[in-house]
């Protein structure tokens, strides 16, 4: 078992020291058992709320269930949350009990937890030996890695509905199996999740889509019944076949996309755009068999994606970047056959901070189709691109004096003599870029300004020279970052 920190000590020893029990309990203990750093930590207590927030003024509660949140103790990476005992009455709502009690003892508490491998309390104290009560054998849960329901499932699911979600969340989270109990209960009382609000279910969605086992909690979403009541649009593509150019159906397709960005620790963005990128397709099917099409899907999925994501509440921020990555998937890219103009295109539609993951979205797609490389040469040859037409140009533009500059400082008319000196004045910036500054630049454009038409000219030569190797070089250097030739 992983050590506890002392500042989570410190908290129960205050408590103890007042003559109050304290337990550590919930995924904190889950965790620890099974040697995982926790994310955060919860304590229950037989001491009430004010006499929690007496002991640590600085302390903080917003909530019914006298949850007080610890303020006062140096900063750590996780979260401390005291809550004393407490059971809970009649979920008439399914999403909040009538009625809070507080209760006299941990096992009391214990009782109204969702699952075996949450129920499980841990007492550390200074004092005495280290106690750990499991009333339901979730320890004997964790060996088997099963998500199973204290007591009656049922009862469970109808006192809040969310536990169905987060039933699978733990699942893929743990790379756990669902109790086949637990799991009939909620393939039975899936409808109840609807009366859960939006913003608990998105909340839910993006912790499976998160882990580690992303495309296994999708999977397992579908098979116990919830997926019809989060997102039923990518149900809509089980056992809907494509084309010659996929082995995969548009469901199965979808799934490995997700497992593949998951597998590479994408983003939440990168891994819902992988989801959700051909989730237009069943509506744009036309014909059947190897010679299938599915013109424009992108668009439809795209504006599928939109709804999808306001319908969960995710903000406007993320529902744009998803949506974005979804409708620019299905770039075309050959090398030698697509222009500079249109990869600049490509980038001032997507974004430039967004090409990154709308490549990674191809990649997961790419992997998904059953295509063997991710990235394979013409990908890598585009980010080349990519990188080449996104950076600044090396151009006299960047001095900071111009040709009309120029003119008036010599109190010249237009002509071939303003460019070479823009070009030897830019030669030098280029050697040493801490020269481009007006007082040093004027004094040059005087000097130059007296030299003979044909030295001037072989200086902006030699200047024009020198910028083109340094092109060469930069060009080359960015090939050899992307191994491209």
């Amino acid at each position: 078992m992983m050590g506890i920190p002392k500042n989570v000590k410190s908290v129960v020893e205050k408590l103890e020291k007042k003559g109050f029990q304290a337990y550590l309990v919930g995924g904190c203990v889950r965790d620890l058992i099974r040697g995982v750093e926790p994310g955060d930590w919860d304590i229950a207590t037989n001491a009430n709320p004010e006499e929690i927030k007496n002991l640590f003024p600085k302390s903080f509660m917003n909530n019914k269930f006298g949850t007080v949140t610890i303020g006062d103790l140096p900063r750590s990476k996780a979260g401390i949350e005291i809550t004393p005992f407490r059971t809970e009455e009649k979920y008439t709502d399914k999403r909040h009990p009538d009625k809070v009690k507080w209760a006299k003892t941990i096992e009391q508490d214990l009782t109204r937890r969702d699952f075996t491998v949450n129920a499980i309390a841990l007492r550390h104290s200074s004092r005495q030996a280290l106690k750990i009560i499991d009333l339901f054998k979730g320890q004997d849960d964790l060996q088997k890695k099963i998500i199973k329901a204290v007591g009656k499932a049922e009862d469970r699911f109808s006192e809040d509905a969310l536990r169905m979600l987060r039933a699978v969340r733990f699942a893929a989270a743990l790379d756990f199996k669902i109790e086949e109990k637990t799991a009939k209960a909620i393939k039975k009382n899936a409808p109840w999740l609807q009366a859960i609000s939006k913003e608990r279910i998105r909340d839910e969605v993006l912790k499976i889509i998160m882990a580690e086992k992303a495309a296994d909690g999708i999977e397992l979403l579908k098979e116990t019944g919830l997926l019809k009541h989060i997102i039923p649009e990518l149900e809509e593509g089980y056992k809907v076949s494509q084309n010659k150019h996929h082995i995969y159906g548009c469901y199965e397709h979808a799934i490995l996309s997700l497992k593949y960005a998951a597998k590479k620790n994408f983003n939440k963005y990168v891994r819902l755009a992988s989801l959700f990128h051909d989730i237009g397709k069943p509506k744009a099917k036309r014909g059947q068999g190897p010679n299938a099409t599915f013109y424009s899907h992108e668009v439809i999925g795209a504006r599928m994606t939109a709804q999808i994501l306001n319908r969960l509440r995710f903000s406007k921020k993320d529902i744009e970047k998803i949506v974005k990555l979804v409708r620019y998937h299905l770039f075309y890219y050959n090398v030698d056959e697509v222009t500079e103009a249109s990869v600049r295109k490509l980038v001032r539609n997507v974004g430039p901070e967004n090409i990154d993951e709308l490549l990674e979205v191809r990649m997961a797609d790419r992997i998904g189709s059953g295509c063997p490389k991710a990235e394979p040469y013409k990908l890598r040859h585009l980010r080349y691109v990519i990188e080449r037409v996104s950076k600044d140009p090396i151009s006299v533009k960047t001095l900071k004096f111009s040709g009309d500059n120029v003119m008036k400082i010599l109190s010249i008319k237009p002509g071939p003599k303003i460019g070479w000196i823009l070009d030897t004045l830019f030669g030098y910036v280029l050697i040493d870029p801490k020269k481009n500054k007006k007082d040093f630049l004027e004094k040059e454009i005087k000097r130059l300004g007296k030299l003979s038409d044909k030295k001037l000219n072989s200086l902006a030569q030699d200047a024009i020279k020198e910028r083109n190797q340094v092109e060469t070089k930069q060009d080359k250097m960015t090939k050899e970052k992307y191994w491209v030739t």
